[in-house]
């Protein structure tokens, strides 16, 4: 009986229950080493387990799809679209959080006691992310393009913070696979279009553990939000209420906003249609914070569920889970702003512009995967002049913010590769529902069938 209710509908059992587990563990005082030592275990296999075939599955699928492009002429065309969509896309995203944050003005309500506690308990976990940002700061300005060619391949494929290095080697792979001769080029090819049907199917085993591994996910994080003190995590979301409804304000702006509008115009799917879709990948970024985790999940409902090629989805999904944070540039520009106002702070235009572009190369440049984008932030922060240690101030409900923006983030690249696909020819004139283990119960396949 269980077996036959979809994917998606299990995750939310899990997500629930694992609230209620958790509000149950705090506002009873049982102890919470249970969570951590039994509970909390079987979400971080879960996550591994995603992690585990994300390099491969970015390595092989990206091989394949710049190989199967057929020309170079092609790839420049379908990559210059995609990193187009991209950043202006991530352009939008940040202009709007600065408009909802200046109008709103969060860090205008933020009282001067609440400021200084949140100071004092969380400065060294600031402290520490401030020196990693630091770090980065004090690089040169072409920094980033020499972070972007691997001085060792199989370091970078080690290490999923890595993930850019590994998306050039793909594409450089695929190009030069476009220029040896078909006969030789198609032995390569074959053994990568193996090495991603393996990894759809193991994509398949893990998500039989996915509610449970969500279920573990939520009840350890609600009982680490309020540690020893039952009422912190409540009195932490009350003080920064509206700075959070600012952010999740913007994000849900940017789901029915921005990615309906270029849906409806440059594609035949319905809005609602495509949100059904990607439910499931939307409620794992939720629970996981991570585009890079939910990236094989992601990919397999795009080309099953609303009939994006392979060809398309292979190059235009990795690509998009490196360089595409749209919920996370909001995010930012929010809570730059936030942090400069509770600080008695006013920034110029010209400050703001500056949030603007170096939130934007921050996005490029952030790992898709948890807490990435809080080092981004104090980038962001410096840049314009205020102190990086006020990231304090945005660090208590930064977790749950995050698992929202990546909701975001996951949305965004599938609306994208949708967009891409349907100019290039690639996209059915409707949706196309297919028998899927994700999302379908067998019922509705029967349907969808007869339809």
């Amino acid at each position: 009986m269980f077996k036959k209710i979809p994917l998606h509908t299990q995750i939310i059992l899990g997500l629930v229950l694992g609230l209620v587990v958790g509000l149950v563990i705090i506002q009873f005082g049982f102890s919470p080493e249970f969570t951590v030592f039994y509970i909390k275990p079987i979400g971080t296999v879960f996550i591994n387990a995603l992690k585990m075939i994300a390099v491969p599955l970015v390595l092989a699928s990206l091989i394949v799809g710049v190989a199967n492009l057929g020309d170079i002429s092609k790839l420049s065309r379908i990559g210059g679209k995609t990193i187009l969509a991209y950043l202006i896309t991530t352009v939008i995203a940040i202009t709007l959080g600065l408009l909802l944050v200046n109008f709103f003005k969060p860090g205008n309500q933020l009282p001067q006691d609440t400021r200084d506690k949140l100071m004092a308990q969380f400065d060294s976990q600031a402290g520490s992310k401030a020196d990693t940002a630091a770090a980065i700061k004090d690089q040169g300005p072409l920094q980033p393009l020499v972070d972007i060619v691997p001085e060792n391949l199989f370091a970078a494929a080690a290490d999923n913070g890595s993930m850019l290095q590994v998306v050039f080697f793909a594409i450089i792979a695929g190009i030069a696979l476009l220029q040896i001769p078909k006969d030789k080029a198609k032995t390569f090819t074959d053994f990568f279009d193996a090495l991603n049907d393996v990894i759809i199917k193991i994509v398949e085993y893990i998500m039989m553990i996915a509610p449970y591994g969500v279920f573990a996910l939520m009840a350890s994080l609600i009982v680490e939000i309020a540690g020893d003190n039952p009422d912190s995590a409540v009195e932490l979301l009350l003080a920064l209420l509206k700075y959070t409804l600012v952010v999740m304000g913007g994000l849900v702006l940017i789901i029915v906003g921005v990615y309906s509008l270029m849906l409806k115009s440059f594609t035949k799917i319905p809005f609602s249609h495509f949100l059904k879709a990607l439910r499931p990948a939307m409620l794992l970024g939720f629970s996981t914070s991570s585009s890079s985790a939910t990236l094989p999940v992601t990919m397999k409902l795009v080309e099953e569920e609303i009939g994006v090629s392979e060809q398309v989805s292979s190059f235009v999904l990795p690509l998009g889970a490196t360089i595409n944070m749209n919920g996370t540039s909001l995010y930012q520009a929010v809570a730059a702003v936030f942090i400069a106002q509770a600080l008695g702070m006013d920034l110029t235009l010209s400050q703001q512009l500056t949030i603007v572009l170096t939130a934007t190369l921050a996005a490029i440049g952030s790992a898709g995967v948890p807490g990435a984008g809080l080092i981004m932030l104090i980038i962001v922060l410096e840049a314009i002049g205020v102190p990086g240690a006020g990231v304090a101030l945005i660090i208590a409900p930064d977790r749950i913010l995050d698992m929202f923006r990546t909701v975001v983030n996951v949305t965004g690249d599938a609306t994208v590769c949708c967009v891409v696909a349907s100019t290039e020819g690639e996209l059915p004139d409707g949706l196309i529902r297919q028998s899927n283990p994700f999302t379908n119960t067998e019922a509705e396949v029967e349907e969808a069938q007869q339809d």
